[in-house]
Parts: structure tokens; C-alpha cells; sequence
């Protein structure tokens, strides 16, 4: 190749990695549609949740067909490149950023959380003489009419359009609440863009990790770029894959709107064929769930990890029956207060010590990359740039440092103790990077926490030591963002980052993101009081965000009202649940031979599993047999079965999704 041809063949590389103003724009004003929509469709119409889980169904509903408008407007308009498969990634991406914000990453509970306490409060709770005292009056409308309004919505609120619905909202009343969260959250979603900044070139280039949830992004991208995205779906074993998703659920969908004709059922309950009691009885409520893109997702896992998913929820099942048979019955009350979102019996405490060690392992892992973070954060190394940084080491480095103590600084204000407010926030963002791992290493789309940051808190300092004030406001800040990690930002910015990796105009993407999620926490803001005031939050199907938010502010009050220290059960499974996790990680670094993934065992106890598990069970199946006996060249012809599997699923998710804004209902393709 001669010296021309080489320039030329790097000028066009530099070409495909340049990611354009177009793709960004187009990107934010999806995303914030997003935001205005999902409130509207998942709270009030009951619809198929538009931005649930880290693959969220709209951003890759309009990617599919984005990529197949794009490759069409090739075809005519020839020598035309009006978007590449990169751009595309782009704006998936920051419509993924805000997918969440707009629903249980953050607007499903935030205005319950501050309103609840006041709504909620009667003679019985005694929450106005307990609770009402210790609230920061800057955290909360006093407005009591504006809170009734917001649940009972305004008078003749259904016949107003929504701009005379937006003039009447009290707007004064939320101003100051709004302003004082809307600080606390942006920097959050701040410290977050340092850390994945910071750590990103740990799992992406050290560790080489894989990211099964970008698989089927990436295959559509390399596809369109290289002008085969017919030959992509036209692959027989993909079309194959196709069938059966789209088959599955028109016949169910057409069933559900019209009852009398048959369905195919994809739930199995099993638990009718285990005891209530004895060594099987953790698998008396077992259910199988049948979601083919799931499925898809597992076989993209590495079988090692996809193995230990569903490995350790049987272990962690057989565990309750063990302590059962043997008569080890330990009451719930041994717990304490807890603020776990699925954290129900003393045993499921084993996550808090495997959480924390797992977190000190993968530092351990990093241990070479924080010194070089150290060295050039203080000006000691030079800083040269990184294909997947946003931004220099540097500047994301104190940014992490001077965010994070704006955070436990702006806690501190507000009545949390200096040093408790450290723990607090270092707590939130370990358990958050360890979820991240999981569901960017494992394929969940779909993952909850079993124990929440001050579970393990609480399972070593006594609750005084928090203060009155301290507690409640240590409990909303977790219930605001750190515990409901469905759908949770860090994991999708490190998706993001990988997405980003390799292109140029990395500040452009940097002040995108930034300016987005700006945009897209007050968008979702004015969606959520909008949609409130408008039909009442009586009326919405806002069921399960009320009922954790009343058990949040139950949880405080009793803690208020009986201080307690942890429970000898919740230190003795912390401690197993350490040891374990510790002997799972050594075994993981130190044996090559070793089957087992330490993640499959932080997953055990989530209510995700409960879901998951089988889908994880079929997908590491075939991925076992198809590497088994066929080797690499099956595994990628069978590969594009299953990410057919997985388009299929999704389209058909999406499809009854635009079908159901128009109908009584909406037909429920993935899990809620």
C-alpha cells in the first residue's frame, strides 16, 4: 500500500469516528421526549414501560428503525451519508441516559417522597409530631393545598389542556424544593460522570470486559457502516430467531385483547410441587417466566457468568430450605428496620458483606490504575489522553473529589452528622459501582438491589449515632436515587463510554451528556407535576411507589422512636456473606479452571433472579452446548438466533406499546 493510500485510509478511520452535531441534537430531542412521554404512558395509560431496566425499550425501538430509515435513504439518495451506525450508537446512548430519569431512575417516587409524609399523616402513624419536626423545611412544599391538589388533581383538571394545567401548578410552592433537590441530584449525576470517567479504562482496555447488553447495538452499527444491514436481516438463523418472539406474542397480544381466543402461556408456577416446609420449601413460590430476549442476552453472557446467575439463586434457595430443616428458624424481626427494596429475611444480609468485598476486590484489580489516577490528579504523571476518556484524568479527578464533598457537605447541612454523611456517601456510590459491574458484566437488564447502602450501615453503627434529623434525611436522599437501581444512570454511563471509545469530539459528547441530563431531570419534573395535577395521583397506577415510600417514612419513624443497633443474625450473615464472597474472588483470580463468577453470587437474593433465573438457565445451556460441540464457528451462526430473539422481543414490546396509547390497555411484552 503505497504512502497516499495509507493517509487516505487513516483519514477515513478519523471520518467514521467523528461524531457530528446532528447525531447529538437528534439524540437530546429523542431523549427528552422520552422524558415528557414516559410519565404519561407508564403512570396514567398503564402502557408498556417505554424506559424500564439499562436496555430500555423505546431507545432501541427507534434505533432499529433509525438504522433501517438510514440504510433506506442510502439506497435512494446514493453518495449521501445522512447519519453513520456510530451517530446512531450516539443517540441511542443519550436517549438510554434519560430513559431512566424520567421513571423509576428517579420521577416514579421523587414528588411521593415529598409529599407523603404530610398526605399520609394521621392520628395513628403519629408522623405530624414525630416526623414533621425533624423534615428540612427546604426539602418539602409547605403548601398544604398544593399537596392535596397534586393527589386529588385540580378542579376540573381532566378538561384543561396542559399548558392551563402548567399555569395553574403552584409553582411557588415547589420552586424552592425543586431547586434545593434538583442541586443534590445534579451533582450525584456530576460525580458520576468523574467516577466512570475515572475507572472506565479499567474494565474497557485492563480487564477487556464484555458488555452483552451493547452486542446487539454494536451488530447493527457494524452492519449499517458497512452498507449489509439487509444481509443482516435477511440471516436465516436470525429470521429464525425473529419468529418466534413475533409469533409468541401476536398470539398472545391478540388473546389479550380478545379473551376468548387461546393463548400460549409464558409463566409456569411451580411452587405447587414444593413443600411449604423442609429442605425444598425456598422454592415454594418458584415461577418460570418465559421472555425470549432475555434469553438472547444470556447466551451473549459469558457462560461463566450466566452459570453462576442462576447457580447461586438455587444455592440461595436451598439455603432457606437448610436452615428450615435443620430448625433454624430465624424471625423476621431479627432483621431490624431495613430499607432494602426485596431484603425479607436475615440470611438475604449476606449481600451486605459481599457487596463490600467484591467492591475491595475490583479495587484490588484497579489497584495499578487508582495510583496512575493518583499521580496525574495531583500533577505528579503526565496526562496524556485516552481513546475512552470524556475529559482529562485531572479535571475528572477533583471533580470527583470536590462533587463528592459538596455531596456529604450538602447532606451535613441538612442534618446529617460530617462523618456519617462521609460513610453515607461513600456507601451509596460503593454499592452503585458494584451494581454497575454487575449489569454491565452480566447482561441484566433488568436488576435490583437486595440490601440497600444503609442496610450495611446499619448492620455496624447504631442508629443514634445518625441523629433524629440524620436519619430521615440519609433515608429520602437513598429513596431519591441510591435504591432503586432498575434503572439507575451509572451503568448506562458506562455503556455510554464504550459506545463513545474510539471517536473524536469527546467534549462535544461530554457537554451533551451534561446539558441533557439537565435538561432531562427538569423536563421529567414538569411531566411528573403536570401529570399530577392534571388527573391526581389518586388516579395513577402509582401503586407500588407509594407503598414503598409509606414504608420509608415508617421505617424512620420507628427507628426515631426505638433506636437499635444491628442484630447478632444480621452481623453473623454479614460475615458469611463476606467470607463467602472473599473465597469466591481468591478462587476466581487464582484458578483458571474455576466455574464460577463472584457476581452470580451478589445476585442470589434479588428479586430480578426471581425472574431472570431461567432465561439464564436456557441461555447458558445453549451457550455451553454450542461451545461444546461446535466451537466458534457455531457459536457465531447461532449467535444471530438468539439476538433475533432479542429484536423480535423488542419490536413486538414497541409495536403493542403504539397500539396500546389507542386502546383501554396495553398488552405487558417484557416485565414491568
Amino acid at each position: 500500500m503505497s504512502e497516499s493510500q495509507v493517509k487516505q485510509t487513516a483519514k477515513d478511520r478519523r471520518a467514521e469516528n467523528i461524531i457530528r452535531w446532528r447525531a447529538v441534537l437528534i439524540g437530546s430531542a429523542l431523549a427528552l421526549a422520552i422524558c415528557l412521554i414516559t410519565p404519561f404512558n407508564n403512570a396514567f395509560r398503564q402502557g408498556t414501560p417505554l424506559g424500564g431496566g439499562h436496555f430500555p425499550l423505546a431507545p432501541f425501538y427507534i434505533l432499529v428503525w433509525m438504522m433501517i430509515a438510514t440504510a433506506a435513504l442510502r439506497m435512494v439518495f446514493r453518495g449521501k451519508n445522512w447519519l453513520t451506525g456510530k451517530e446512531l450508537l450516539v443517540v441511542w446512548s443519550l436517549m438510554v441516559l434519560l430513559s431512566g430519569i424520567a421513571w423509576t431512575g428517579l420521577a416514579r417516587t421523587f414528588f411521593l417522597n415529598l409529599t407523603a409524609p404530610y398526605h399520609f399523616a394521621t392520628v395513628e402513624n403519629r408522623w405530624a409530631q414525630v416526623l414533621h419536626p425533624l423534615m428540612p423545611k427546604a426539602w418539602y412544599p409547605q403548601n398544604a393545598q398544593a399537596i392535596t391538589d397534586l393527589y386529588d388533581g385540580l378542579a376540573g383538571g381532566r378538561q384543561l389542556g396542559w399548558g392551563q394545567v402548567l399555569k395553574q401548578i403552584p409553582w411557588n410552592a415547589w420552586i424552592g424544593p425543586l431547586a434545593t433537590w434538583a442541586g443534590f441530584i445534579l451533582l450525584c449525576y456530576f460525580v458520576s460522570v468523574c467516577i466512570i470517567n475515572l475507572l472506565s479504562r479499567q474494565p474497557l482496555y485492563n480487564e477487556r470486559m464484555n458488555f452483552p447488553l451493547l452486542q446487539v447495538p454494536f451488530l447493527l452499527q457494524e452492519a449499517l457502516d458497512k452498507n449489509e444491514l439487509a444481509r443482516f436481516f435477511t440471516n436465516r438463523f436470525l429470521l429464525a430467531g425473529l419468529s418466534i418472539p413475533i409469533l409468541l406474542h401476536l398470539i398472545n397480544g391478540i388473546s389479550f385483547y380478545y379473551p376468548s381466543l387461546p393463548s400460549v402461556p409464558v409463566l409456569f408456577l411451580l411452587g405447587k410441587y414444593f413443600p411449604k416446609h423442609g429442605l425444598f420449601s425456598g422454592f415454594y413460590k418458584l415461577k418460570i417466566y418465559i421472555y425470549p430476549a432475555f434469553i438472547g442476552f444470556a447466551f451473549l453472557t459469558s457462560k461463566q457468568i450466566s452459570f453462576s446467575f442462576w447457580f447461586f439463586f438455587i444455592l440461595g434457595a436451598l439455603l432457606i430450605g437448610l436452615l428450615s430443616f435443620l430448625g433454624i428458624n430465624i424471625p423476621a424481626a431479627a432483621l431490624g428496620v431495613t430499607f432494602g427494596p426485596t431484603l425479607a429475611r436475615p440470611e438475604e444480609t449476606q449481600m451486605i458483606g459481599a457487596y463490600l468485598v467484591f467492591f475491595v476486590f475490583l479495587a484490588w484489580l484497579a489497584r495499578f490504575h487508582f495510583l496512575d489516577v493518583l499521580l496525574k490528579g495531583f500533577g505528579l504523571k503526565k496526562d496524556a489522553p485516552s481513546p475512552s476518556d470524556w475529559f482529562s484524568t485531572r479535571w475528572s479527578f477533583w471533580g470527583f473529589v470536590l462533587g463528592g464533598l459538596g455531596i456529604v457537605i450538602w447532606g451535613n447541612y441538612f442534618g446529617i452528622p460530617f462523618w456519617i454523611s462521609f460513610i453515607l456517601v461513600g456507601a451509596f456510590f460503593v454499592f452503585t459501582l458494584v451494581a454497575t459491574r454487575v449489569i454491565c458484566q452480566g447482561g441484566i437488564a433488568y436488576f435490583t438491589l437486595t440490601a440497600a447502602p444503609m442496610d450495611g450501615m446499619l448492620a455496624f453503627i447504631h442508629s443514634r449515632f445518625f441523629t433524629n434529623v440524620g436519619i430521615l434525611a440519609a433515608a429520602v436522599m437513598q429513596k431519591v436515587l441510591f435504591v432503586d437501581l432498575r434503572e439507575c444512570l451509572m451503568p448506562s454511563l458506562l455503556h455510554t463510554s464504550k459506545v463513545t471509545q474510539n471517536m473524536t469530539g469527546k467534549r462535544r459528547i461530554l457537554a451533551t451528556i451534561l446539558i441533557t441530563l439537565v435538561a432531562g431531570v427538569a423536563v421529567s419534573f414538569v411531566a411528573m407535576l403536570a401529570l399530577g395535577y392534571k388527573f391526581g395521583i389518586r388516579e395513577l397506577q402509582l401503586d407500588w411507589a407509594t407503598r414503598t415510600t409509606v414504608t420509608l417514612y415508617d421505617n424512620v419513624y420507628n427507628l426515631v422512636q426505638s433506636p437499635m443497633a444491628a442484630s447478632k443474625w444480621v452481623i453473623i450473615f454479614t460475615l458469611v456473606g463476606a467470607a463467602v464472597m472473599l473465597v469466591l474472588s481468591i478462587c476466581y483470580h487464582r484458578f483458571y479452571w474455576w466455574p464460577i463468577h463472584p457476581i452470580g453470587y451478589l445476585t442470589a437474593y434479588s428479586s430480578a433472579m426471581w425472574t431472570l433465573w431461567f432465561s439464564f438457565f436456557i441461555g447458558w445451556l445453549f451457550n455451553a452446548l454450542c461451545m461444546r460441540y461446535g466451537g466458534v464457528v457455531l457459536f457465531k451462526k447461532l449467535r444471530n438466533f438468539f439476538i433475533g430473539l432479542i429484536i423480535g422481543d423488542f419490536f413486538m414490546a414497541g409495536s403493542w406499546a403504539i397500539y396500546g396509547l389507542f386502546s383501554y390497555s396495553s398488552y405487558m411484552v417484557l416485565p414491568n
